[in-house]
């Protein structure tokens, strides 16, 4: 489970956000896990051998999946949960966290790696989606969700799901980091312009972020109501849960969660820019695996984030790389656009 024998009050103590604001006790926990990962490396591994190399190199925990993200886009057709018995021994074989994927509002993937016992979930759009129209409602597990965000909007939604981490999307598998630094500059822009807004602006923003709810009713052609969602009714309970979650972002000038940077990292530099953009913590799997030499690569990573504002470190790190990073694609030769999945 989650917890790994962490006490209650160590836990309490990572969470900032009141008790009393958070909609249900089991978020107290979730949150407080997610915030456990700050400042580290979270490792995509398809094997017990990469798990050891990310454990090894100091990864704070490991996301199970059969195919790095930059296989996935080779691959092409339906990527899907990965299989059990893979996670299994993912599982089975290292003493850090252990991550798994499930697509996009898929509630089925999310029961199978909760009852599995994996320590959170990634709602991933590197896997197919599985729903147009909403994500997985997050408050109704025991474990904690991370998913991904190209805005404050889309950030905001996934919080009032039961997310207990964002990640920047980026565009993974490609070693390019264009996209990653886009979403951290477009939510930290927005975090900005929230806390230049009196009340009204408040409720302004918080029915535009609601509006997006909308979206299975606005693409029916029968008449009548039904404003219904997998995270309850829009009602005014909707809006006030929403205008609460952006009010702690007024107040604290960030998210109220960690966040985390994904997409496009395949140097040490690439984890140093990331943090201090003021990033919680970095994602990373095609960038040291798909390297030349992983092992390498992978303390490389680990010591670059750990020392993010120091260049002499960061040198260091980038000093380490025997071989190539990988290859990397731009953006424009992309025939999949994985951050604009699930808004």
């Amino acid at each position: 489970m989650f917890l790994k024998g962490v006490s209650l009050e160590c836990l309490i103590g990572m969470v900032r956000t009141d008790f009393t604001q958070l909609r249900n006790g089991s978020d107290l926990l979730k949150r407080g896990f997610a915030r456990m990962q700050q400042g580290g490396v979270i490792m995509d591994v398809v094997n017990p051998d990469q798990a050891a190399i990310a454990e090894d190199a100091g990864a704070v925990a490991v996301m199970a999946l059969e195919r790095v993200p930059a296989d996935i886009r080779r691959d092409g057709g339906v990527a899907r949960m990965s299989h059990p018995d893979m996670i299994q021994g993912i599982l089975d074989c290292t003493s850090i966290p252990v991550m798994a994927k499930a697509r996009i509002g898929h509630e089925g993937e999310a029961r199978v790696l909760e009852s599995m016992g994996v320590d959170m979930v990634d709602e991933s759009e590197v896997l197919t989606p599985a729903d147009p129209y909403f994500h997985i409602n997050k408050n109704a597990y025991s474990i904690p969700f991370v998913c991904g965000a190209t805005g404050l909007g889309e950030a905001v939604r996934r919080i009032h799901e039961g997310a207990s981490m964002i990640r920047t999307k980026g565009e993974a598998g490609t070693g390019n980091l264009v996209a990653a630094v886009t979403h951290a500059r477009r939510i930290d822009q927005e975090i900005r312009q929230i806390q230049s807004l009196d009340d009204d602006g408040i409720q302004k923003v918080t029915n535009m972020i609601v509006q997006r709810y909308n979206v299975l009713a606005d693409a029916s052609e029968m008449p009548g109501l039904h404003p219904m969602t997998p995270f309850g009714a829009i009602d005014d309970d909707m809006r006030n849960g929403i205008q609460s979650i952006l009010l702690e972002v007024k107040e604290m000038g960030r998210l109220p969660v960690v966040t985390f940077s994904a997409g496009g990292i395949a140097t040490p530099a690439d984890a140093s820019h990331m943090m201090r953009m003021g990033m919680d913590g970095i994602f990373v799997g095609s960038g040291i695996f798909k390297s030349t030499d992983p092992k390498t690569m992978a303390d490389a990573i680990v010591l670059a984030t750990a020392h993010f504002d120091n260049a002499e470190k960061v040198t260091e790190a980038m000093a380490m790389m025997l071989g190539k990073p990988m290859k990397g694609d731009e953006l424009e030769t992309l025939e999949i656009r994985y951050d604009q999945r699930g808004q």
